[in-house]
């Protein structure tokens, strides 16, 4: 191929890709459709993505046309143990596309016999970044190709580089999303105080205004009934007006968790070690557990006295709360016997936690989660 028709050919390989690029708002789908592309436009025959983290681990975010060796055993070779060229990223050896001699996952492969490697020995490997945050790893590779030229490594540094300025948008994006979900709730919160908790506020006056007034014994206890309802229906819209705009978690979240419970009546023990600052998923999903647990606690445990504990250690945070109350019957290998606790087990597992009851009729109740940091 002419030097000309290979620089319009990599042009136009840049371009199809930018425009894959600029059509995704979902991370994985992103990055499985730019990587078909790129194979594609330069004729590689299989490719993978990890992501890493700043713990050094990793996961395999996607992938094309893998060899049998490393598909067998649900992709184990790709999912497991370390390789060289995430150990390079990992301690600042690899900071731009190079050629791998050879590959300790294609080699593990031969060795124990996973399957074939259909002749593929050799990647090319090109870290991520998202400005000067390493993200991870884009490899490619073909059969019986032992090296790439630097003009295909510098094309394959140019779809990185693509990729990282696509994932630094989508995260711009998802934190404007997610600050335009905090003002809507601040929003709906305000209305609500303004409007139907003031209302509900004056029924309830009313209702005991009415009741001096009358002294018909059969309309004095409709008009107690009455005032109960509101008093009742005006505990559970402040209740809703807090879960939808927590006042006090920018002082943390076991600051934010002890005024919820006062607002539910209860009263709060707290023992709480080595939190300072948590990050906002993480913050957000412990308070929304919190509420859901303490809730739990005010309707169906019998007591109004609970404790909660949150520790946090370098990689953990630990969130327990528990009550000496009702319990219920709870067997760990049958599904979840609420909607409460599911939505709380549900939170935990989508930031990558863990969730955990502890509980038996008569012998109170106690919630476990731990989220990773």
């Amino acid at each position: 191929m002419a030097l000309d028709e290979k620089r319009i050919f990599e042009l136009q390989a840049l371009k199809t890709i930018a425009e894959t690029l600029n059509q995704s708002n979902d991370l994985i789908q992103m990055l499985d459709d730019v990587l078909g592309k790129l194979l594609d436009v330069t004729g590689l025959a299989t490719g993978w993505i990890f992501l890493i983290d700043s713990d050094k681990q990793y996961r395999l975010a996607s992938y094309h046309c893998l060899p049998q060796a490393l598909e067998a055993c649900g992709k184990k070779a790709m999912c497991e143990g370390d390789c060289w060229c995430i150990d390079k990223f990992y301690d600042g050896r690899l900071n731009k596309a190079a050629n791998i001699i050879n590959c300790k996952r294609l080699e593990d492969a031969e060795e124990f016999k996973w399957g074939d490697t259909n002749g593929i020995t050799h990647h090319a490997t090109v870290p991520l970044r998202t400005g000067d945050e390493k993200i991870g790893l884009l490899n490619v590779a073909s059969p019986n190709k032992t090296h790439f030229s630097s003009e295909e490594l510098a094309l394959l540094e140019a779809v990185a580089l693509q990729i990282g300025t696509a994932m630094k948008r989508m995260k711009l994006v998802e934190n404007e999303q997610r600050l335009a979900l905090i003002a809507e709730r601040n929003r709906l919160a305000q209305d609500l105080h303004d409007s139907v908790n003031q209302l509900l506020f004056s029924i309830m006056l009313t209702a005991r205004g009415a009741k001096e007034m009358t002294q018909e014994e059969q309309m004095q206890e409709m008009l107690t009934y009455v005032g109960d309802l509101s008093q009742e229906a005006l505990s559970e819209m402040r209740a809703l007006i807090w879960q939808l705009r927590p006042q006090g978690l920018e002082n943390g979240i076991a600051s934010a968790l002890m005024n919820y419970a006062k607002v539910l009546g209860l009263k709060l023990q707290a023992d709480i070690q080595g939190v300072q600052t948590l990050p906002c998923c993480a913050e957000e999903e412990l308070w929304r557990i919190g509420q859901e647990a303490l809730n739990n606690c005010k309707k169906h445990s019998g007591v109004k006295e609970a404790s909660i504990s949150i520790f946090r250690c370098k990689n953990e945070v630990t969130m327990t709360i528990k009550d000496q109350g009702a319990g219920f019957s709870y067997n760990e290998k049958l599904p979840l016997p609420s909607l409460g606790l599911q939505g709380m087990r549900d939170r935990a597992h989508k930031v990558k936690g863990s969730f955990a009851v502890r509980t038996d009729i008569g012998k109170g109740t106690e919630i476990e989660i731990r989220l990773p940091i």
